[in-house]
């Protein structure tokens, strides 16, 4: 299971040589389309168990990727949960390396990051090494025809493709391993890793389908994924030097120079990428521009398709529209591939870990526990979402659940759930869910997304850009800006540009609002190489905002936001007063309206009919109290505590509740420990370490300052 394999000095098709003993018998298993499916979907369980618990849900991703970047943090005391905050902290600037006690996000055994991660590439193997010498395989290819055999072929090099994209993200150099039942030993260079996987995803994607049946991975994924794989090598990470001068060697096993940034850390571990990083952005730049021509069934909408609601709710904003579509526990129009899960089974890190917060218990609740990983610097959501921006309160929340299907302000004391910990991610709430799960928490049932067309957008943006073809970059940067803000005026796009320091780093900035509260903000700012002054920016404005809200009880930013000391609140019964409780996009001239203001909030409009699901009748849910939702002023405004505004909203029933204050009286948690220590210049100490069981089997040893045992 742990057999890697050094790459030989070799090309990469002399190295991914596939005719070898396998432990699948081709000409029985892929006689039919039937049986080879069958044998595929062992790898896709095992993929989507990895990705679920690991990648792209819980394990390393909620550890570190969900928080440690200048858009998101955690909820809870720094101190409580040392084993993410230090890795998601840069291990205090390399300095906490080497303590294994603090990493309880590693495991030893087959439930661990590392061993999910290679059960799938094993299947895979099996699966590619069968094809490779099944006469339908062979005889298919001779003929350059695309069949359901080599449809299937390509699907498992992808999974594998993806598989090792994700270890090098989170290990840096890993054993390489393509052929089945061929154990080896040692770490391989990940530029070749990398090389490799390219190659043989370019040599497949050719006899793949284009994108039609859905959670089928396709051609039109798979150029994608070409792409995102071209970014990924293409830029700045942290590598090794203690593994030799030679080490470092691409797909044709030639050596690689590295241009570096600032200084080494940690047994001189480096920060730098290839010299011939222009050449990967090319290849970026072609296949991202071939899934955009053929994107099959994939839709990006740029209107918004829903009408006006029933009871008169707005909808007119078509970023939410794939959200919402996955709360519905459809596949998404937009979605390339997303990882498909069932509702009441199995483990959903959508909402608990990645959306909008809940105090309800683990069952029986409306919602359920949700707790709520992913928080967001409030730096950034007051001084950098353009308040135009429709992204902002799809992606943003500063409101949770009860429990008991009712609103509630979510403070910034430190703690989690909906009780505290600040603002939140609000892309998946079960509140918005058609058919919610309340049996039982992390069950929600909805997708985990994979690559939707707006990545492909900004990627084939950001590869044209650094290839200089300015026009395309600026013409896809547009879609992207024009959906968001409803119109190219409101987007003003000339003045985005200026402020980012030119067209690249727009691009890099836009990303980040797209997916904000997604988890894809750390990488992006690692491998762009644009992380030091990301992090400053972010610890500057900090350090500006506390100092305000201390000095005068409210601090203005620079785009008009104000973030105070106190807000104030009031349970209003909203089906009453506008017909509904599940908010949505706010009718423009109603930004005085604390119920509708900001948007994306409420509560189910039906929890009543939810319940029906719980088998004990005891628990089915009533209303006690028709006042669901919470009407807040003073969010984006000073109100002064003892001036007469405030004594009206008093004598109306608002209460003065807790918001800057909380961020001053906890100071260290949202500035010291906001990358505790980094000091922009060293090599980041991203990675995850080696467990002592991965080294003593496979014949290596850890680096970046990591301990060996």
């Amino acid at each position: 299971m742990l057999a890697g394999g050094a790459l030989a000095m070799t090309s990469c098709n002399d190295y991914l040589e596939t005719n070898s003993p396998s432990v699948v018998d081709g000409d029985f298993v892929f006689s039919n389309e039937r049986t080879a499916r069958a044998a595929l979907d062992g790898a896709y369980e095992s993929w989507r168990s990895a990705n679920t618990t690991q990648i792209n849900g819980d394990g390393l991703f909620y550890a570190a990727d969900i928080a440690g970047s200048d858009i998101m943090r955690h909820p809870e005391n720094f101190a409580n949960q040392p084993g993410r905050h230090y890795p998601e902290s840069f291990y205090q600037n390399g300095t906490f390396a080497s303590n294994y006690g603090l990493l309880t996000y590693l495991k030893e055994g087959n439930d661990g990051a590392y061993n999910k991660i290679y059960d799938c590439i094993t299947k895979c193997n099996a699966i590619i090494n069968a094809i490779g010498v099944a006469p339908t395989y062979t005889e298919a290819i001779a003929k350059g025809e695309t069949t359901s055999i080599t449809q299937l072929h390509g699907e498992a090099v992808a999974l594998r493709a993806a598989c090792y994209d994700a270890l090098i993200k989170y290990f840096g150099d890993v054993p390489y391993r393509t052929v089945n039942g061929v154990e080896s030993k040692g770490l391989a260079s990940r530029d070749s890793i990398y090389d490799c996987c390219i190659a043989e995803l370019i040599d497949c994607e050719k006899y793949m389908n284009t994108l039609s049946e859905k959670s089928i991975i396709s051609k039109t994924f798979v150029d994608a994924l070409i792409g995102r794989m071209c970014l990924n090598a293409a830029g700045y990470q942290t590598r090794r030097a203690d593994l030799g001068a030679d080490f470092y060697k691409n797909g044709k096993g030639e050596v690689v120079s590295y241009e570096t940034m600032g200084t080494p850390n940690n047994d001189n571990c480096y920060y730098g990428r290839r010299s011939d990083w222009k050449e990967l952005y090319a290849t970026a730049k072609t296949y991202f521009k071939m899934a955009i021509d053929n994107h099959g069934t994939a839709t990006f909408h740029e209107t918004d398709p829903r009408s006006n609601g029933k009871e008169g709710q707005i909808f007119n904003n078509p970023y939410q529209y794939f959200f919402q579509q996955m709360n519905d526990l459809s596949y998404a129009d937009e979605s390339l591939f997303e990882c498909a899960l069932t509702q009441g089974a199995g483990n959903s890190p959508r909402p608990y870990s990645l959306g909008r917060p809940s105090n309800g218990g683990g069952s029986n609740a409306f919602p359920c526990k949700d707790y709520g990983q992913g928080r967001i610097n409030p730096a950034f959501y007051y001084g950098e979402f353009d308040p135009k921006d429709m992204r902002r309160d799809v992606s943003i929340t500063c409101t949770g659940s009860t429990g008991k299907g009712v609103e509630t302000l979510i403070p910034f004391a430190p703690n989690s759930k909906a009780s505290g910990g600040g603002l939140s991610c609000n892309k998946w709430d079960e509140n918005r869910m058609k058919k919610p799960w309340v049996k039982k928490n992390r069950q929600s049932g909805i997708n985990v997304p994979i690559m939707r067309m707006s990545e492909v957008y900004l990627g084939y943006a950001e590869a044209c850009a650094i290839t200089g073809d300015n026009d395309q970059a600026r013409a896809y940067l547009d879609k992207i800006r024009n959906r968001a803000f409803g119109s190219a005026a409101n987007a003003n796009t000339d003045a985005f540009i200026s402020k980012c320091g030119g067209l690249f780093k727009a691009i890099i900035q836009e990303r980040g609002f797209e997916f904000a509260a997604e988890g894809d903000r750390r990488w992006t700012l690692i491998r762009t190489g644009l992380l030091p002054e990301a992090i400053k920016h972010i610890k500057e404005e900090t350090r500006k905002m506390i100092d305000g809200l201390k000095t005068n009880g409210y601090y203005e930013f620079e785009n008009g936001n104000v973030i105070s000391n106190y807000v104030w609140t009031k349970l209003i019964d909203a089906k009453d007063s506008i017909g509904y409780r599940l908010t949505t996009q706010c009718p423009a001239g109603k930004e005085d309206n604390g119920l509708l203001y900001p948007g994306w909030r409420g509560q189910n409009d039906d929890w009543e009919k939810a319940s029906e699901i719980i088998e004990d009748k005891a628990k089915h849910f009533t209303y006690k109290d028709t006042k669901t939702n919470l009407a807040i002023k003073g969010l984006f405004s000073y109100i002064d505590p003892n001036g007469a505004e405030a004594a009206e909203l008093q004598a109306q029933g608002f209460k003065k509740q807790n918001w800057g204050i909380d961020i001053v009286n906890n100071e260290d948690e949202y500035y010291k420990y906001l990358f505790y220590d980094y000091d922009y210049t060293k090599a980041p100490i991203y990675l995850w370490p080696f467990t002592p069981n991965i080294i003593s089997t496979g014949g290596f040893t850890n680096g970046y300052g990591f301990a060996q045992k």
